[in-house]
């Protein structure tokens, strides 16, 4: 049943009475469905096959799986100041309502946006890979060449049905896809460790951090048998580490629909970013072992090798059912990936649209539904919008892989570590500049771990701007790809912009910017 919420007044610390809106509908979720939802976004499989190989290829080689390390101490370090902000304030708007409070309502609207954008395009991104698998899928399988927009239209479809009722049903269906592709990657895992490793010996060198900041260089055996000389930049490895996290922060957005979210949440919050951390460098590691390293490197130069990877080992131990098996797991891991970032993106939307930023959002957007307590027209916006994005890269010729996948993951990618970066440094502002409750306040939790974590994300981003034409690929040359930081730019100070305007010409709506909050969660 729809219930509603109060903003607060300015500075009131607990709820006024400028407006009444829509809420969520609460308890519908606990701690195993905000947890498949965290994980879902950042696609076990998709991300080990799809970038695993790129960063073994053309960044760190072999010691990939340290990149992966380094990694998940950084995100953990942000996870640890963000779990902490998320025991004081609930609301679906995370990094929103968290910016809002730590560095000011301007800056924290512009973050906003820029977090709306990220997730509207990458539900888009992820329809445009799910339709490449399903292309490559149905050739190989049936002999069938598909058009990918039709797998495109088919999951446009399906995610607006299945987000518009109770999100349990989401997370069901998000909890099928999520532990049948962790199972797979796990017996590959599994096969390499239990029959002796692999024929170049067990690389542990892979496992130590500080190689992940080796870049590739040297000669090793192709394919052929002819030796290839290689190399890398130990940048691109780490920054397609840090790409295959992206989405896990999404579990504080689902704080309003939880059961006892000042608890679930920050667990949801730090297991979701050390647990896929820990799978992560096993797997990459265990499969780079079981594949050989230097025939790993060699396998990595030709996109068309690159996944036998993970191929190789799975086909020796398991037989090809198994090689077959991973390539559907492809195709429903990137579904359910993209499913997880449509209910991100309606999230989103809707907590923009509840605090009327413009006049007639909190009837619209902002509204839930009477009976589910879904964000029905929200969760219809972002359909509408990610349905304009796919026909634009369809309608202009683009491909579906390096163009509807690779260029709105780049855009994607550039937004939210902006955001990801500001919300690190909000924690310091919230609990150090503005001293808000000390009791929680504390030299590594609040301060020293969200500081190394924000400037963890900084370095992503410099690695991101440094490296975005490799990541783009042959989309490098495209006008679109040009137009990202434009994109990114014009968004952010959008979001900036119309905030100074409230401030001055509507101070009530300015006041609400960010503080519409779960009551029973509300600063005390």
């Amino acid at each position: 049943m729809s219930e509603t919420i109060d903003t607060p007044s300015a500075g009131s610390g607990s709820p006024g009475s400028s407006a009444s809106v829509q809420r969520l509908k609460p308890n519908a979720v606990g701690l195993v469905g905000v947890l498949f939802m965290a994980v879902a976004t950042a696609a076990p499989i998709t991300a080990m096959v799809g970038n695993v190989p790129i960063a073994v290829g053309f960044g760190n080689g072999a010691y990939a799986p340290a990149g992966y390390f380094v990694a998940t101490i950084v995100l953990t370090l942000f996870a640890i100041g963000y779990a902490a902000m998320s025991r004081h304030i609930t609301a679906t708007g995370a990094f929103y309502g968290y910016i809002s409070h730590g560095l000011g309502r301007i800056v924290g609207l512009g973050a906003g946006f820029l977090t709306a954008l990220a997730y509207m395009v990458f539900e888009a991104s992820l329809i445009g890979i799910f339709s490449f698998f399903g292309n490559d899928l149905f050739k190989s399988f049936f002999g069938v060449d598909v058009p990918w927009i039709v797998f495109a239209v088919v999951m446009l479809a399906v995610n607006t049905v299945l987000t518009y009722f109770d999100i349990n049903l989401a997370a069901k269906v998000l909890g099928v896809f999520l532990i049948t592709e962790i199972i797979m990657l796990a017996l590959m895992a599994g096969s390499v460790l239990f029959t002796g490793g692999g024929p170049q010996g067990w690389s542990w060198g892979s496992l130590n951090p500080l190689n992940g900041f080796t870049s590739l260089s040297g000669e090793v055996a192709g394919t052929d048998g002819s030796m290839i000389t290689v190399a890398g930049s130990a940048g691109v490895g780490l920054f397609f580490a840090f790409w295959s996290w992206v989405g896990f922060e999404s579990s504080a957005m689902y704080g309003e629909e939880s059961r006892n979210p000042k608890k679930i949440i920050p667990i949801a919050v730090v297991s979701s970013v050390v647990g896929i951390g820990v799978f992560y460098v096993l797997v990459s590691w265990l499969a780079i072992v079981g594949t050989g390293p230097e025939n790993a490197v060699a396998l990595a130069q030709d996109a068309s090798t690159a996944g036998d990877i993970f191929f190789t080992p799975v086909h020796e131990h398991f037989g090809m059912w198994a090689v077959d098996m991973f390539k559907i797991l492809l195709m429903t891991g990137s579904f359910a990936c993209g499913m997880a970032f449509h209910n991100c993106a309606a999230r989103y939307l809707y907590a923009l649209g509840r605090e009327n930023v413009v006049p007639g959002m909190r009837r619209t957007i902002g509204a839930t539904h009477p009976v589910h307590g879904s964000p029905h027209i929200a969760g219809f916006v972002q359909t509408g919008f990610a349905t304009v994005v796919v026909l634009f890269f369809d309608l202009t010729g683009r491909d579906p892989y390096t163009g509807l996948y690779g260029l709105m993951a780049l855009l994607g990618t550039t937004a939210i570590m902006i955001v990801q970066a500001l919300a690190a440094f909000s924690v310091i502002s919230y609990f150090h500049v503005h001293k808000n409750h000390p009791e929680t306040a504390h030299w590594f939790k609040t301060f020293l771990a969200p500081l190394l974590g924000g400037l963890g994300m900084a370095y992503v981003i410099y690695l991101l701007t440094k490296n975005a034409s490799f990541a783009a690929g042959a989309a490098a040359g495209d006008w679109v790809f040009s137009a990202i930081p434009f994109v990114v730019g014009a968004v952010g100070v959008a979001g900036i912009v119309l905030a100074i305007y409230l401030k001055y010409k509507d101070p009530q709506r300015y006041s609400d910017l960010g503080r519409t909050v779960l009551e029973e969660a509300h600063e005390r």
